[in-house]
C-alpha cells in the first residue's frame, strides 16, 4: 500500500513536461493513447486533492483558464494540443471556445508553468 501512495505522490507532482513524456511512453510502449493517458494521470491528482481538502486555508489545486487565444491562435492551438494530449480538433475547439479551462485541479507550480508557456505563445491566461 505504501508503494501505491508513493506512486500517487509522484504522479501528482509531475511537471507539464514530465506528463507529456509519460503520455509519449504510454503511447509508444503500451499502445495507450495520450488522451487516455492524460485522464489516467489526472485521476490520481483528483484523489490527492480530495485528501487535502481538510486543509481549507491553503489552496492546493488550481485551474488554468484560457481567456483568449490572442494574435497567435495557431501557435496557441498547437501548444494546447501538446500540453493537454488532446487531438488537433479538440484543441482547436478548446481555443475557439475561450474562455475555457485548459487544465483543472493541478499544482501551483504546474499551473504557473502552463500559464507562462501559453502567454509566451500569445494567449491570455488566468489561474483560478
Amino acid at each position: 500500500m505504501a508503494d501505491l501512495k508513493t506512486l500517487a505522490d509522484q504522479l501528482v507532482n509531475l511537471t507539464v513536461k514530465e506528463v507529456k513524456e509519460l503520455a509519449d511512453i504510454l503511447k509508444d510502449e503500451y499502445g495507450i493513447e495520450p488522451a487516455a493517458a492524460a485522464v489516467a494521470v489526472a485521476a490520481p491528482g483528483a484523489g490527492g486533492a480530495g485528501a487535502g481538502a481538510a486543509e481549507v486555508e491553503e489552496k492546493t489545486s488550481f485551474d488554468v483558464i484560457l481567456k483568449a487565444a490572442g494574435g497567435q491562435k495557431l501557435a496557441v492551438v498547437k501548444l494546447v494540443k501538446e500540453l493537454t494530449g488532446l487531438g488537433l480538433k479538440e484543441a482547436k475547439e478548446l481555443v475557439d471556445g475561450a474562455p475555457k479551462a485548459v487544465k483543472e485541479g493541478i499544482a501551483k507550480d504546474e499551473a504557473d508553468a502552463l500559464k507562462k508557456s501559453l502567454e509566451e505563445a500569445g494567449a491570455e491566461v488566468e489561474i483560478k
